[in-house]
């Protein structure tokens, strides 16, 4: 079985990361996996770039010509966009590694462009990473459903017109896509109801596989030592969280992060708690965020990754609009209780005062209260660890993982002989 994974990266943003670890666990399962990507970070010679290794001025600028069209649009809002119209001979690069089946994975910024599905030469599954695949080219709509329909009258481009460029996006995915034989996966039941209600995949079967994680990698060490390290405070709690500079994805949540740790200053935990921050350095003006505040940096590894993780006592990912966040995994992973609210992919992994807690949307106070039930309480704070690790166990060990997506393509496979 030769299986070709499509990604525009292999190591930058959360899709990419999980793709590449689920390609680390079908080489492990002996499945013969290829990884093809836009731009390339590793040094892994089984993930290949279709510049052959260079980063081209062309692939550098495939991102901007790809969204060129929304240039007309004044008053869009600063969201995520791709729209995949640019034609490039992709399919020769595929079919030149001659695979079996080709599973697409996140595959935005102009790499895989909407034509180029149909004339891969073979069968395709595509695990679906955000609402792109099935949307007139947002990554997250929002509150907006207009991919039940057609688009149009996008609210991100700040259009009042039918014909917008969300419906022009929306009729080639439906041109060229009509007929086609794709196997649908989504990380979370959330994304999977998304695409059910779409009207591009609304009549495609849809399973629900979830990312995975290595874990005798991602594994709780000694809480006292990781601070050691950090060289952050051996006493007191730590609330961590990640990528806080203030003027990022309003999508991550900040907005609703910094009141909550501000009311649990003024309720008596100034002294009692601190905040861990990575993926971050400390910014020239860092938000007030109501408690002592440490910046990691951003951290370049897995081991840097545990070490963070396992010197806190909870982790908050105030997110609203998510799929299945790998860092909600990897904390649970490493024995932290989560807190977020109740949206997306969030329910898959936190069991609400089970091994975590979820807030009410989009209630600064409750998520508040939950950081605050999760740590008040030395005994309860230890079995919401221990179920956190437990689920991973249970539901993410990336051998479960592999091995469902292996069954799945023998299926796909099969039907297709």
């Amino acid at each position: 079985m030769r299986v070709l994974m499509l990604s525009t990266f292999d190591q930058v943003g959360g899709a990419a990361l999980a793709t590449y670890r689920l390609h680390k666990g079908f080489q492990r399962a002996a499945v013969d996996s290829i990884v093809l990507v836009q731009v390339k970070h590793t040094d892994d010679h089984s993930v290949k770039c279709v510049a052959e290794n260079l980063i081209t001025i062309r692939d550098l600028a495939a991102a901007r010509l790809d969204l060129l069209p929304l240039s007309i649009y004044r008053n869009r809002s600063d969201t995520y966009w791709s729209l995949g119209w640019r034609s490039k001979n992709i399919q020769a690069r595929v079919r030149r590694e001659n695979p079996d089946l080709v599973h697409l994975n996140w595959v935005g910024r102009g790499f895989v462009p909407t034509g180029a599905l149909p004339d891969f030469g073979c069968p395709i599954i595509w695990t679906l990473h955000d609402t792109w695949p099935f949307t007139g080219g947002c990554h997250y709509p929002q509150d907006c459903r207009r991919y039940e329909h057609k688009c149009g009258v996008c609210p991100q481009l700040g259009s009042t017109s039918e014909w917008d460029v969300s419906r022009w996006v929306w009729r080639r995915k439906a041109r060229f896509w009509r007929g086609l034989d794709l196997s649908l996966v989504t990380p979370s039941r959330w994304l999977a109801r998304c695409a059910e209600s779409s009207s591009l995949f609304g009549r495609s079967p849809i399973q629900v596989i979830p990312n995975g994680l290595d874990i005798e990698v991602f594994k709780p060490i000694d809480r006292p030592f990781a601070r050691k390290i950090l060289n952050v405070p051996c006493q007191g709690q730590l609330i961590l969280a990640g990528g806080i500079r203030g003027t990022d994805d309003r999508r991550k949540g900040i907005s609703y992060l910094q009141p909550a740790l501000q009311e649990m200053s003024r309720n008596g935990w100034m002294k009692k708690a601190a905040l861990l921050v990575f993926g971050a350095s400390r910014p020239a003006h860092p938000p007030e965020m109501g408690l002592e505040s440490r910046y990691l940096g951003f951290m370049h590894d897995e081991t840097s990754m545990v070490l963070a993780y396992s010197a806190a006592d909870v982790f908050v990912a105030p997110s609203i609009q998510d799929n299945l966040p790998n860092t909600v995994m990897e904390a649970m992973a490493c024995g932290v209780p989560c807190v977020a609210f109740d949206i997306g992919g969030m329910a898959d992994m936190i069991e609400h005062r089970r091994n975590g807690y979820l807030a009410r949307p989009f209630d600064r106070d409750d998520l508040a209260r939950g950081i605050v039930w999760v740590l008040e309480d030395k005994e309860r704070h230890q079995e919401l660890s221990r179920q956190a690790r437990w689920k991973v166990e249970r539901d993410f060990d990336m051998f479960k993982v592999t091995s469902r997506y292996v069954d799945l393509f023998k299926q796909v496979l099969a039907h297709h002989k």
